[in-house]
């Protein structure tokens, strides 16, 4: 099905809007016009009738009425659209002005007006004739001087007043058929400019590709009503280059590090086949291989997990559990590697925490791995739970040297090491780069937030996780 224009569409809209008034108002002009006329053609008919038998009450007989017919024609003289009869008891014709064979031929009205009554247009009653020709009709009763009742008759042929109506109501409808062909082609044109800043809208955004995501459409030429929209479209394709680029440096970070461990492993094999070896030579080479493998499983282990945590039916299983006590067991488990590295644990503070448990461990176990790295010898670890209002407060403290100001806003960036070379300690170490950058993963799961602290004295990582009320749960 072919989309509709929308040009086209609010152009028919305002078109048939106009059409809605013009009958409205048309028909209630029209309707005014004919109550108007109306009216007034019945109050020419009750005067006429009035005059007429206020002039007939002051004759004699019959013979009077027919002496002074001049003066009683005279009520009606000067409009061509009235006729007069006036009749004797018995139904004979005294008096007639501008009666036709239509009007001669009229039905009498089964209502007359008695002597004594007042004359009103209620009176009045509607006939028609030939070929539907309307007419208004009154008829009244006179009292004469010697007590005869004279009948009065006015007749208004409404010919003229249909005529006149039914020319007005054509002049209307042309008037409203050229105004609802005007008022589609002004709208039709109107609605294409106004429309220019959609299209301009158009071709800005047409202009995006993938190496130019840092085009915006501009607003200072776009209507008011227009920028919020524009204000969407431009946070949308912010948002857009933010994860190309975020995208494009985690691939070229992912490529580099994968590139380090195959290096070493293909370096050490070509060195291996170089000339013969012995059996604890290649023994030697296939652990170095299987660590380096080690390695790359627990790098794309990690890249798994990030890209599963943005999905947005990552699964968690919330409860709460004793921090301290879940603290108390990643210790034990980091125990062997501490005392390797000459550092001691400590666990301190007290509390409950609503979070996944796994979730938990590996955020505190990646926090810990790190921090023994980094430990001197003869150093302390401490492992910290304190709750206060809004957040439980798990914090990571070891000795060592301080972090740069300027690395601590960067350390929880995906594949970020310290050491610009990447062949640092953190690489001799096997660290993959993604540690920090899955524990903020993991706090922003949790609508929590995670911060680095450093100074001379120690640096502290925070994990800060809401405190659920039972009204939250």
């Amino acid at each position: 099905m072919r989309p509709r224009s929308l040009t086209a569409t609010l152009a028919l809209a305002f078109a048939t809007t106009t059409l809605a008034v013009f009958g409205l108002v048309g028909s209630f002009v029209y309707y005014a016009l004919e109550r108007q006329v109306g009216v007034q053609d019945d109050m020419d008919i009750v005067l006429a009738a009035r005059h007429t038998r206020r002039l007939a009450d002051e004759l004699r007989d019959f013979a009077e009425i027919q002496q002074y017919r001049e003066r009683i024609e005279s009520q009606v003289l000067g409009n061509v659209a009235l006729s007069l009869r006036v009749l004797d008891s018995a139904g004979n014709l005294l008096v007639q002005h501008n009666v036709d064979h239509n009007v001669s031929s009229l039905s009498l009205p089964g209502h007359t007006v008695p002597a004594d009554a007042q004359i009103t247009e209620n009176a009045i009653v509607s006939l028609k004739q030939q070929k539907h020709q309307p007419y208004r009709m009154l008829a009244v009763d006179a009292r004469l001087k010697n007590g005869t009742i004279a009948k009065i008759e006015i007749v208004r042929n409404m010919r003229d007043r249909w005529l006149l109506l039914d020319h007005y109501r054509d002049r209307l409808q042309w008037a409203g058929g050229i105004g609802i062909l005007t008022a589609f082609f002004v709208a039709f044109y109107l609605v294409q400019r106004v429309l220019t800043p959609v299209r301009e809208m158009a071709r800005s955004a047409s202009a995006v590709t993938s190496d130019k995501l840092h085009i915006r459409i501009a607003v200072d030429r776009l209507p008011r009503e227009l920028n919020p929209l524009v204000a969407s479209i431009n946070g949308m394709l912010a948002g857009l280059e933010r994860s190309f680029q975020h995208l494009s440096q985690f691939t070229a970070d992912l490529a580099h590090d994968m590139r380090t461990p195959l290096a070493n492993m293909r370096g050490a094999t070509e060195v291996a086949l170089a000339r013969a070896r012995s059996a604890e030579e290649y023994q030697a080479l296939l652990g170095s291989n299987l660590e380096e493998c080690d390695r790359l499983s627990r790098m794309i282990e990690n890249v798994l997990f990030l890209a599963r945590a943005e999905h947005p039916r990552f699964a968690r299983h919330m409860r709460d559990f004793d921090a301290i006590g879940e603290l108390r067991r990643i210790a034990e488990y980091f125990e062997g590697l501490a005392d390797d590295a000459g550092v001691r644990i400590v666990i301190e503070g007290n509390g409950f925490v609503t979070a996944d448990a796994e979730l938990f461990r590996r955020a505190v176990s990646n926090l810990l791995a790190n921090a023994v790295r980094y430990t001197p010898r003869q150093g302390t670890i401490v492992l910290s739970a304190n709750p206060d209002a809004d957040w439980m407060r798990i914090c990571v403290e070891n000795e060592g040297d301080p972090i740069a100001p300027q690395m601590l806003e960067r350390v929880f960036d995906r594949f970020y090491r310290g050491d610009p070379s990447r062949g640092g300690p953190a690489s001799a170490s096997g660290s993959s780069g993604l540690g920090l950058a899955i524990v903020r993963t993991i706090m922003e799961l949790h609508d929590g937030r995670v911060y680095a602290e450093s100074d001379a004295r120690s640096t502290r990582f925070v994990l800060l996780f809401p405190v659920v009320t039972p009204a939250d749960s």
